[in-house]
């Protein structure tokens, strides 16, 4: 196998695994010696260096391991400490007005709700810190109780879930009757 090829194999095994390799396992994955991986992964190594890439590879014992180059830590930084904009999905806002709307609410009375899992907007909704866990219903399993955070509140401009704006008994008819008529259409289909 041409040289070229060989380093491009260390390299694509460096980057995939994102960890420490031990160099027998490298040996192995491109077929050669010890003596000859541990050649050509000092000869990446030192391409890597005179281009100025931003990846090294550095040596823990037996092991190598592709990381970022120091230089380019503040670089990294900056972009780290962007603040993260979360987008919510169709799904993870009509999961979050059933628990704001309904809290405190369990997995089960959502997926009721909705007719469909929910595993992953709840947990979505965890991660942005907009839902968490306000205790255990005093049922068989004991059952997640889920309800909004200070966090949810102050992202979608209230002071209390009091605050949120309810439909008035008209429209909420109106709703039910169009939902009435939609089903009754895919039935007739």
């Amino acid at each position: 196998m041409e040289v070229d090829k060989l380093l491009g194999g260390i390299e694509a095994i460096l980057f995939t695994m994102g960890e420490a390799v031990a160099v027998k396992d490298i040996a192995a994955a491109i077929e050669q010696d010890e003596e000859t991986t541990i050649r050509l992964i000092h000869t990446l190594m030192d391409k890597l260096n005179v281009e100025g890439r931003g990846i090294q590879i550095i040596e823990l014992e037996d092991a190598v391991q592709m990381c970022t180059s120091a230089e380019y830590y503040e670089t990294l930084t900056r972009l780290v400490n962007q603040p993260k904009k979360h987008v919510l999905t169709d799904v993870m806002l009509e999961t979050l007005s059933i628990i704001a709307y309904r809290q405190p609410v369990t997995k089960q009375q959502i997926e009721a709700i909705r007719g469909v899992k929910c595993d992953h907007a709840v947990n979505k909704l965890i991660e942005y810190n907009l839902v968490c866990e306000v205790g255990r219903l005093e049922a068989p399993g004991r059952p997640i109780l889920f309800g909004t955070t200070t966090e949810f509140l102050r992202c979608f401009g209230v002071a209390s879930v009091e605050d949120l704006p309810t439909v008035d008994s008209v429209k909420l008819e109106d709703f039910k009757q169009e939902a009435i008529e939609e089903a009754q259409l895919e039935l007739n289909i």
